[in-house]
């Protein structure tokens, strides 16, 4: 308990979808001081505000999560965004809180950093065999990012930096605006209100033909809370499920768990996105003892479940 006990925590993004998940796993393993950056307080894109955030809080340890991020028609309109929020966002917190010195930097990556055509399942050392998924690249390449800087600041300056790979997310206060959700929440959303409107049919992007591995939130937030206590190297490391199944497959298991009957449309016209993703996560295993725990479907069913309480406070989108 002493590692939580006897050290401050800044979380970056520690309210948001992920965040309060790794909030709340370092409160229960014993943290008293964890400090939650607001954006309206902390402006991380912002040098000022970055400095003001570690003289306030004196962290000994941050966990970056903050991001700017979405599915990705999100990603396709506005990339400058993505990749300049980001990068900006976590390359001066990691060299300010190097100046400070903080005694563990952990920055929270994402699958989008992988190349386009990796083989599957995805391991650590393919991470740079080629150019990521044109769709997502800004973000991808922004995140990946501070792999180099994490690495580059060992090196010369011994930070103990390390760089988690998380896959797709997906759970309950998951983001379901339709105009910047990921697939999950958007076709969820849409199975409910199609039945709820009596629609005879619902459209989805792509062909539905590529894959993804999705890991429930609360085991991504297990998997990053062991990693910041048991984790030291610098390379990077793969926080998954292990699980694949295709964009059409996954449709059809929310149209059931939703007890939507009507005609499925694939639109064609829309990206696939990456062809095929899931993740080697033995070195997680190895490294940390961390291995998924929520079955696909429970997860999936729980999310529904969630969603269907809290719909009420969302607004309408047009679909």
């Amino acid at each position: 308990m002493s590692f939580w006990s006897e050290n401050r925590f800044v979380v970056t993004g520690g309210s948001g979808f992920l965040g309060r998940y790794v909030t709340e796993a370092l409160k229960n393993r014993g943290a008293t001081e964890v400090f939650i950056p607001r954006r309206k307080d902390y402006d991380l894109r912002s040098h000022e505000a970055v400095i003001r955030l570690l003289k306030d809080a004196q962290p000994t340890v941050i966990v970056h999560m903050a991001a700017v991020a979405g599915g990705i028609g999100v990603n396709r309109e506005r990339p400058a965004e993505f990749f300049y929020d980001n990068l900006m966002m976590g390359t001066m917190l990691m060299h300010e809180a190097w100046q400070a010195g903080i005694k563990k930097f952990v920055s929270v990556g994402t699958v989008c950093e992988y190349p386009k055509h990796t083989p599957v399942p995805f391991r650590e050392e393919d991470l740079w065999n080629g150019y990521p998924e044109e769709t997502n690249a800004p973000y991808g390449l922004a995140k990946k990012m501070l792999l180099v800087q994490g690495q580059a600041y060992h090196q010369q300056y011994g930070l103990q930096a390390i760089h988690l790979l998380p896959t797709n997310l997906y759970g309950p206060y998951d983001n379901f605006d339709l105009r910047t959700s990921h697939v999950i929440p958007a076709l969820i959303r849409k199975c409910l209100e199609a039945k709820e409107k009596n629609q005879p049919y619902i459209e989805a992007w792509g062909t539905g033909s590529a894959t993804r591995e999705f890991l429930y939130v609360a085991d991504a937030a297990e998997g990053i809370v062991l990693a910041t206590e048991n984790y030291a190297a610098p390379d990077p490391i793969n926080i998954g499920s292990g699980m694949e199944i295709s964009i059409k497959d996954l449709l059809v298991l929310i149209a059931e768990l939703t007890g939507f009957e009507g005609e499925i449309r694939w639109d064609s016209s829309k990206p696939d996105g990456q062809p095929r993703r899931r993740l080697n996560t033995d070195k997680a295993e190895q490294a940390f003892g961390f291995k998924a725990q929520t079955e696909f479907r429970e997860g999936l069913s729980q999310t529904i479940e969630w969603y269907a309480s809290h719909v009420k406070d969302m607004p309408l989108v047009n679909q």
